[in-house]
C-alpha cells in the first residue's frame, strides 16, 4: 500500500487538498490500528492506464471484519477513517480521478471490489467533498442500495492573539517541551501513540506550527495548525481562544450487501 500511496501523490498534490488525504498522513494511518488489533486488509484500487506507476485514479481502503446485530460483517472504508481526526471543517478524505472517464473506471473497480466481498459486507465512503465523481458514481452503480449523507463541519478558529503574547513556530524541538500537554488535550477517541506520530511526522516536514500562550512554567493556552501551502488549518489545542464556525459541507455513501 505504501507504493500506492506514492504513487497517487502527483493526484493529491493540489492545494484544494487536505492534510489527512496526502501521503504522510495516510501513511501513518496505514500502520495505526485500534486494540485490540482487528484483521484489517489495506486495498488499493488503481487505473494506471499507462502502467507507468502514474495513475489516474486511486481508491485507497481499508476493509475489516466487525460484529453487527449478531452477524459478522465486513466493512470498507477510505484508509484513515476511524483514526484520528485531521483539522475539523473541510472534507478530510479524496478519492482522486485525473478526468470523468477516469471517475467513472475507479468507481467500477471500487464497485466490483465490494461485490466481490465473501459474505455480508458495509460501504462506508465518508467525508468527500460535495460533487466527487466517484461517489456520485459508485451510488450510480450500486443503485437504491446506496444512501447518501451530507454533514455540514464545523472549524476551529484561531483566537489566541486575544488571550495573550502567542508564541508561534513551527521549530520541531522546541513543540517537544509542549508535546505532553497538547497529548493531554487531543482529539475525543484518539489513540496517544497515533496522534503523537502523527504530530512529529509533520512537524519534521515543516508543515506544523505549534502556538502556545506562556504562563508560569507552562501555558495557559495552545494550538497546533498544519500548513497547507497557503491555507492555515487548525487541528486542535487547549486553553481560551479557540471557538468554532460554519466550516465546509462534506456527503458520504454508506451501502450494505442487503440493498443487492
Amino acid at each position: 500500500m505504501v507504493r500506492e500511496i506514492r504513487a497517487a501523490a502527483p493526484l493529491l498534490a493540489g492545494p484544494a487538498t487536505p492534510t489527512t488525504a496526502r501521503g504522510p498522513w495516510l501513511a501513518a494511518a496505514l500502520h495505526a490500528a485500534p486494540v485490540p488489533v482487528p484483521r484489517v486488509r489495506h486495498r488499493a484500487v488503481v487505473v494506471d492506464a499507462h502502467q507507468q506507476g502514474r495513475p489516474d485514479g486511486a481508491a485507497l481502503l481499508s476493509s475489516a471484519p466487525v460484529l453487527h446485530r449478531g452477524r459478522r460483517v465486513t466493512v470498507h472504508r477510505l484508509l484513515g477513517d476511524g483514526g484520528p481526526p485531521g483539522p475539523p471543517g473541510v472534507a478530510p478524505r479524496r478519492l482522486p480521478a485525473a478526468d470523468a472517464d477516469a471517475a467513472a473506471l475507479l468507481a467500477d473497480g471500487v464497485v466490483d471490489m465490494v461485490l466481490g466481498t465473501r459474505g455480508p459486507w458495509q460501504l462506508e465512503l465518508t467525508g468527500l467533498p460535495l460533487g466527487d465523481p466517484v461517489l456520485a458514481a459508485v451510488g450510480a452503480r450500486l443503485g437504491t442500495g446506496a444512501v447518501f449523507r451530507t454533514t455540514r463541519s464545523r472549524a476551529l478558529v484561531d483566537g489566541l492573539d486575544d488571550v495573550g503574547p502567542v508564541r508561534r513556530s513551527t521549530d520541531p524541538g522546541e513543540l517537544e517541551r509542549w508535546l505532553p500537554a497538547f497529548l493531554a488535550h487531543r482529539p475525543a477517541r484518539s489513540r496517544l501513540a497515533d496522534v503523537r506520530t502523527l504530530i512529529r511526522v509533520h512537524a519534521a516536514a515543516g508543515v506544523l506550527e505549534h502556538a502556545v500562550v506562556p504562563a508560569g512554567d507552562g501555558a495557559r493556552a495552545g494550538l497546533l495548525t498544519l500548513l497547507d501551502g497557503a491555507a492555515r488549518r487548525p487541528w486542535f489545542g487547549f486553553g481560551p481562544g479557540l471557538h468554532d464556525a460554519p466550516g465546509q459541507p462534506w456527503v458520504s455513501l454508506v451501502a450494505d450487501s442487503r440493498g443487492r
